[in-house]
């Protein structure tokens, strides 16, 4: 028996877990609100290891156990903006923690990984943004993801900009609108009128308006507008999920704080995902991300990992590190 590490990062902070390879779903955990701070050059190695570094060791001198065996990092962007985390994380954590199995993920294989194991299938994490990813265990395919104003269709903000949308329809008098949706919006963020004033100058825009989408929902049972939106919102969630399935089939995990939104969006999204997967079976998700980068760094531990590494989505590196070598 060993323990592993698993780290989430994401746009509400960094959480670390600790277990034993022997149960996974029994983890020590820290958490810190901060995000970690991206920018042009990607996600930031040194901000991510000032907050992960104190927590592990942390977590590590409060708990009695066998060695550290390996560490798992998922990360959002990691994908496209993971370079530096590439490049230095491997030989800080071998330094630091004194592990040399490590593996860097995206965000998105971490709730594959949290949602299905290592089972064929496909999941969509769904929360202020949308994204699709499936694998028949030889590569992964992604749909979406691409942020509020590219895609993410489905997702929480591009239910809220539809609702916003139909308010101010109605604020107009143009067709399309909706009352009910207009009062809900004045009653999240004031006068119709200034809302432009209070959305666009926000450098958290997406999460503004994903904030609306509950409010979307709680009208769509008397709203036909509101559930028009919701329908189309399942319609391309279920579109993303189609796109990445195996082609066979296999099992289709929903997974994301979207999905809490209850039966008005699951309602048509299980009429969606009939239609367009009927080979397929939605099953319930087993864990989170955080969860999903402890499974990952088990598998690693164990030398029993069938999840497909490519280099960005699942970044393996091929040179094990050590402390002593990095002494050197």
């Amino acid at each position: 028996m060993s323990r592993v590490l698993g780290v989430d990062s994401g746009g509400s902070g960094l959480r670390v877990g600790l277990a034993d390879t022997a149960d996974l779903a029994r983890a020590a955990t820290a958490v810190s609100r901060e995000p970690v701070r991206t920018s042009a050059a990607g996600i930031d190695a040194g901000h991510l290891l000032e907050q992960l570094l104190p927590m592990a060791r942390e977590l590590l001198a409060a708990t009695d156990g066998p060695a550290l065996s390996a560490v798992v990092v998922g990360a959002a962007g990691m994908a496209t903006l993971g370079d530096g985390l590439r490049a230095e994380l491997p030989g800080a954590l071998a330094r630091e923690l004194g592990v040399g199995r490590l593996a860097l993920a995206g965000d998105a294989v971490t709730a594959y990984a949290g949602a299905l194991g290592q089972r064929p299938g496909a999941v969509v994490a769904a929360g202020t943004g949308m994204i699709a990813l499936g694998t028949d265990l030889d590569g992964w395919r992604r749909a979406d993801g691409w942020g509020h104003l590219l895609g993410d269709s489905g997702g929480g903000a591009w239910i809220g900009r539809a609702g916003l949308d139909a308010a101010m329809r109605a604020h107009d008098g143009r067709r399309g609108g909706s009352k009910a949706l207009l009062t809900a919006a004045e009653e999240r963020f004031g006068p119709a009128g200034d809302l432009p004033g209070r959305i666009y100058p926000r450098t958290d825009r997406p999460a503004a308006l994903a904030s609306f989408a509950p409010d979307v929902a709680r009208c769509a049972a008397d709203d036909p507008v509101a559930a028009g939106i919701l329908r189309d919102a399942a319609r391309h969630i279920a579109e993303a999920a189609a796109a990445v399935c195996p082609p066979h089939g296999g099992e289709v995990a929903l997974t994301g704080g979207l999905f809490k939104t209850g039966e008005p969006l699951l309602g048509p999204l299980r009429t969606e995902l009939a239609g367009q997967l009927p080979h397929a079976t939605v099953v319930s998700t087993a864990g989170d991300p955080l969860h999903g980068a402890l499974v990952i760094a088990g598998a690693l531990a164990s030398d029993s990992l069938h999840l497909p590494v490519d280099g960005r989505l699942l970044y393996v590196p091929q040179t094990t590190h050590t402390p002593a070598d990095l002494d050197t």
